[in-house]
């Protein structure tokens, strides 16, 4: 029996892989020694056994009451994943599973590869209206990927971002994107073609590659939490970001969807940019909106459950979100997807999953096209 990490967002350490009934493991830090939750793992050569895993010390995970109603993601060929079953303690995880077949792939939400990132802007960039640009490059050297899609040398065009997996962890962002997109570029959607004859989409599926590859859950090559950033990003620290937001500066901004994922919360919801510094009616009643159209559309969103809203002033403009809608006064929203289920429309099988995460993706399109009349104010 062998347990491995050493591949794309790999990330465990082995304390005991003896005896399949009691593994031991434990998961390594982020770089910065802050943040610990993201794992994925291989196990080999325990087909047929009932294998018991235990993951300790998660107590001092990032987010411990992330743990309680998890269950655990797992795949035999790393396209359908599965959950199995999942208890904690408040210290350690139990993971059981027997496996089917001589290999079995563990992780806390379903990967998403640097390579499976790579063929998503391959195939994107076939369509006559995406260009692809690199806007820079991350500590690594890594690629900042953007994809601009519609006619961007047309002045009278919405300038509509979407950004996605600020934190590399929160891969059902990506999985989002790529229902997104592949919806948007879908000439025969009635929404998708009449967005693109209004507007011109901004998209960077993947603000953290570095992290995506070393298999963190939060932070980049420098341990830098991206999501505390963007009002000082540097390229010694945060060159995602600061190519990013130099390149918002450059273009434009009318709109931008900030998509995450949340370890505790089972729901979908968004988190808004209210509390910035004299934050417009106008810009609360289009988030307003923008939520009414996306619970219509999707019955996997709500509103009801999220972040405690703060004080109108007392926004982090560190945050992407209210950073960005504070310096371009242009709606700017968090989009929140659970690691777990989400309560109100369960998935015992899969739980919360790529491929819902895809429909989420394709549904917010509708939500933008029910509001673009009133983007502008």
């Amino acid at each position: 029996m062998k347990i491995s990490s050493n591949f794309d967002s790999g990330n465990i350490e082995v304390i005991n892989a003896d005896d399949p009934a009691h593994i031991r493991l434990r998961i390594p830090y982020d770089a910065g020694d802050e943040f610990m939750q993201w794992f994925h793992f291989r196990l080999n050569g325990a087909k047929d056994q009932d294998c018991t895993i235990i993951i300790e010390d998660l107590d001092k995970s990032a987010y411990p009451s992330g743990w309680e109603g998890y269950r655990a993601c797992a795949s035999y060929d790393r396209e359908t994943w599965f959950r199995v079953d999942t208890d904690f303690d408040g210290e350690e995880m139990t993971i059981r599973h027997t496996p089917q077949l001589d290999t079995v792939w563990f992780a806390y939400f379903a990967p998403y590869t640097r390579e499976r990132h790579h063929d998503l802007i391959a195939k994107c960039q076939l369509h006559p209206r995406v260009r692809h640009e690199v806007v820079g490059e991350t500590l690594d050297g890594e690629d900042m990927d953007l994809l601009v899609v519609g006619d961007d040398y047309a002045d009278d065009r919405l300038k509509l971002w979407a950004i996605a997996r600020q934190h590399p962890g929160e891969t059902m962002a990506e999985w989002w994107m790529e229902g997104f997109l592949t919806r948007l570029l879908d000439d025969h959607d009635p929404v998708s073609r009449e967005l693109l004859q209004r507007a011109v989409f901004y998209v960077v599926p993947n603000m953290n590659p570095d992290g995506s590859r070393r298999g963190h859950l939060r932070t980049n090559a420098a341990g830098a939490n991206l999501n505390r950033e963007w009002a000082t990003p540097s390229l010694e620290r945060s060159p995602e970001v600061y190519w990013v937001e130099k390149k918002m500066r450059e273009i434009g901004l009318d709109f931008c969807l900030d998509v995450h994922g949340d370890e505790g919360l089972p729901y979908n919801f968004i988190a808004g940019a209210d509390a910035i510094p004299d934050c417009p009616q106008r810009l609360i009643d289009l988030r307003e909106a923008f939520e009414a159209n996306l619970r219509r559309v999707s019955p996997d969103f709500q509103s009801e459950h999220g972040y405690p809203p703060k004080a109108a002033g007392e926004a982090n403009l560190t945050y992407a979100s209210t950073h960005i809608q504070n310096t371009f006064q242009a709606l700017t929203m968090t989009l929140e997807m659970p690691f777990k289920d989400t309560v109100d429309t369960p998935d015992y099988f899969q739980g919360w999953s790529p491929e819902r995460s895809q429909k989420l993706g394709a549904s917010c399109l509708d939500a933008i096209w029910g509001i673009l009349p009133d983007i502008k104010g």
